[in-house]
């Protein structure tokens, strides 16, 4: 079957300021064009019509350029108006079906648009919508409740809905003169059966410009690609009566032996945050040979590796580190150590894991003649819009 979207984008916006709310941009785009976009990539979906305000011409230009798209209709005075105006608009090309979609919603997501388009098996219409948990109360004009609302089978409508596009044509003909909240409430006066099918949390509309602000803080977070580095160290055990761990000193009948302070944890860490950023491992920046980081603290590593993260605009989200002994028992410092680390790396505490595991006295840690650590982290980085 052939279906249509049809986007409506003919409001001011007025609440939000600062011109139209769906021009505004969005992580560097207009919200527009994220709404748009969503239902362009749609496989179902063979062709997409905006309902803007006349006014808005080189505004709309602007937010969908490069995009294949019908050429734009102009809206009415209401919401309604302006649907019915762009439904008038499609009977040449006589789609089966038509999805109307506030412009202002631009998360929604390709599972909202199937779960739509699949409800129209049953019926005449389907509409997102998510089942109301909250209590509701009715208030009076002095602002005192008046009563608690029932809230079974109270579901929060939302957009696309989907219908035949014959029968909301005729709905929408038919409410000419009536002032109704949506398209299934048109649906409903001309006794179309509409079902209900799963909307989204994340399908928000964006009314306000407090909704403006939480959309640009989703679309930051959702702009980002994540990489992982793995990262692994050996420190031999010589004489001496404390080793270095994650930058914590524990007493011990022996120390760990290297050109630094030989923190084996530090140093898988370490090449673990190099490795997310290919940028070498710790002996690329601080080679052996170089007698000025013979016995040096560790962490000046470390704070360089994250130094390098930071320069590349990259972000690290977290770090879990194993440690491989039989002796020190690691339990006793893990929180020291988690503390350190956090320190060094700029994280909160929750976003570091210390662990530490025993070879069961097999191998060379098992006998006590050296320390392992493996690491890993996962670093994001934005990308641009």
């Amino acid at each position: 079957m052939k279906a249509a979207a049809l986007i409506v984008a003919a409001g001011r916006g007025t609440r939000v300021g600062g011109g139209p709310k769906q021009y505004r941009l969005l992580g560097g785009k207009p919200v527009l064009r994220r709404t748009v976009e969503a239902f362009l990539r749609h496989p179902e979906i063979d062709t997409v019509r905006c309902v803007i305000h006349p006014d808005d011409a080189s505004e709309y230009a602007a937010a969908v350029d490069g995009f294949v798209l019908l050429d734009p209709v102009s809206g009415g005075r209401s919401r309604q108006d302006s649907v019915r105006m762009g439904l008038e608009s499609l009977v040449g090309m006589a789609p089966d079906i038509v999805l109307i979609h506030d412009a202002a919603r631009p998360f929604v997501c390709a599972a909202v648009i199937d779960a739509c388009l699949k409800g129209l098996d049953a019926a005449e219409g389907a509409i997102a919508a998510m089942q109301v948990h909250d209590t509701l109360k009715r208030g009076d004009q002095q602002g005192a409740i008046a009563a608690t609302i029932d809230r079974t089978n109270l579901w929060h409508a939302q957009t696309p809905q989907a219908f035949r596009f014959d029968a909301i044509l005729r709905a929408h003909r038919s409410a000419l003169g009536h002032e109704l909240t949506d398209d299934a409430a048109v649906a409903e006066r001309a006794g179309l059966r509409v079902v209900l099918t799963p909307g989204s949390h994340e399908n928000v509309k964006i009314t306000t410009i407090a909704d403006l602000v939480d959309a640009e803080s989703r679309v930051s977070e959702g702009q980002r690609i994540c990489r992982t580095g793995i990262g692994f160290d050996v420190h031999r055990l010589g004489p001496g009566d404390r080793v270095i761990i994650c930058g914590v000193e524990i007493p011990h009948d022996g120390a760990l032996v290297g050109h630094s302070d030989a923190d084996v944890g530090l140093h898988a860490i370490t090449d673990a945050v190099l490795g997310a950023i290919a940028a070498g491992d710790i002996g690329t920046h601080f080679p052996p040979s170089d007698h000025r980081w013979r016995g040096a603290d560790s962490s000046v590593f470390a704070r360089h590796a994250a130094e390098l993260v930071h320069a590349r605009g990259g972000r690290i989200e977290n770090i879990d580190v194993t440690i491989i002994c039989e002796r020190p028992k690691i339990g006793p410092h893990r929180p020291a150590m988690v503390a350190k680390l956090a320190d060094i790396f700029g994280l909160q505490v929750e976003c570091v894991s210390v662990k530490a595991t025993t070879t069961e006295g097999l191998g060379f840690t098992g006998r006590g003649q050296g320390i392992a650590a493996q690491a890993a982290t996962s670093i994001s980085f934005a990308l641009s819009s």
